[in-house]
């Protein structure tokens, strides 16, 4: 791979599935591959998991890590012809090139506002470090995708499935705040290349991106669409027709013990207690939300590999 910001970047998934599980039970095998090699990680906004697994990941292969919290250094613009006479002070083709002189990939997190659509979907923040970085470019989580989640959680599906298409669910559940739909998107995009028998389900008015959701089954019934699941994976986002708007806080879509039955509970955390899922979920064998964070090391490794490896 040249870069990796949407889960279609990786040209067979299951293949890289397989790679990431065989980096798993070893994963300081390739760690002459990033020897003299530097990612920089930059932050537009909060992490922990996908800041700490990145950097593991990148450890693991070798390489030598900087982390740069983009909103303690100068105030980026983004946009091409500005007269730079307000709070910005470096503009994005600058810093992208300097950068580039630094590290030999780029790690970027940049979340959506949720308030302007078209922006958010122009992706400037990632877009820009795509046009103007001389390196490759990986999305730690972008305003609409998060692929290095989409692809722990296809590791962790396939290291748990029972059977050979395991029914798996994405459920909306309630939050107090706004979230974006990277998380799903990407989940949607992750699961209609595996084999699985996929089903979406939330309240109407919380359909996501039909140009990501295709011909996925949407189904409004939570209970009828979890009957029988093997997976349930429970994750809020805020209206996209109504972009960025809470339409709906019904508390009776928390995910709980009597409706997950036997299925194994999925979530990315970080998690509301009692308000996505109750505790006994949580704390429940059932529950391989610790698996999925683990994974999100090798999802990391086995890609920064891959990119590794285009560069030989």
């Amino acid at each position: 791979m040249k870069k990796y910001t949407d889960i279609n970047d990786i040209p067979d998934l299951s293949e890289i599935i397989k790679e990431a599980i065989l980096l798993k039970m070893d994963p300081f095998k390739y760690q002459s591959l990033g020897k003299n090699k530097t990612l920089a990680m930059l932050f537009f906004n909060a992490s922990l998991r996908t800041r700490l697994s990145t950097e593991k990941a990148a450890r693991n292969l070798g390489m030598e890590v900087m982390v740069l919290n983009v909103n303690d250094a100068w105030n980026l613009e983004f946009s091409d012809g500005t007269v730079m006479n307000g709070s910005t002070s470096e503009h994005v083709k600058e810093a992208a090139a300097v950068i580039s002189q630094y590290a030999d990939i780029i790690a970027v997190r940049a979340f959506p506002s949720l308030k302007d659509k078209a922006k958010d979907e122009s992706e400037y923040v990632l877009s820009n470090f795509l046009k103007y970085a001389t390196v490759p470019i990986v999305s730690m989580e972008s305003a609409t995708a998060h692929p290095l989640q989409g692809l722990a959680d296809a590791i962790t599906i396939t290291e748990l499935a029972s059977k050979p298409r395991p029914k798996v669910v994405l459920s909306w559940a309630p939050h107090p705040k706004a979230l974006p739909q990277a998380v799903p998107n990407s989940f949607v995009s992750t699961m209609q290349r595996m084999d699985v028998d996929f089903v979406i389900t939330h309240p109407e008015g919380y359909e996501l991106n039909p140009l990501v959701t295709k011909d996925s089954k949407i189904v409004y019934n939570q209970d009828e669409a979890i009957k029988d699941a093997d997976f349930v994976y429970v994750k809020n986002w805020s209206s996209y027709n109504d972009y960025g708007q809470i339409l709906n806080e019904d508390p009776n879509w928390m995910m709980t013990s009597e409706k997950l039955g036997n299925a194994k509970f999925m979530h990315c955390l970080p998690v509301r207690r009692n308000v996505v899922v109750e505790d006994s979920v949580l704390d429940s064998d059932n529950s391989v939300v610790l698996q999925q964070a683990n994974n999100r090391t090798f999802a990391a490794q086995v890609v920064l590999k891959s990119i590794l490896d285009s560069m030989l």
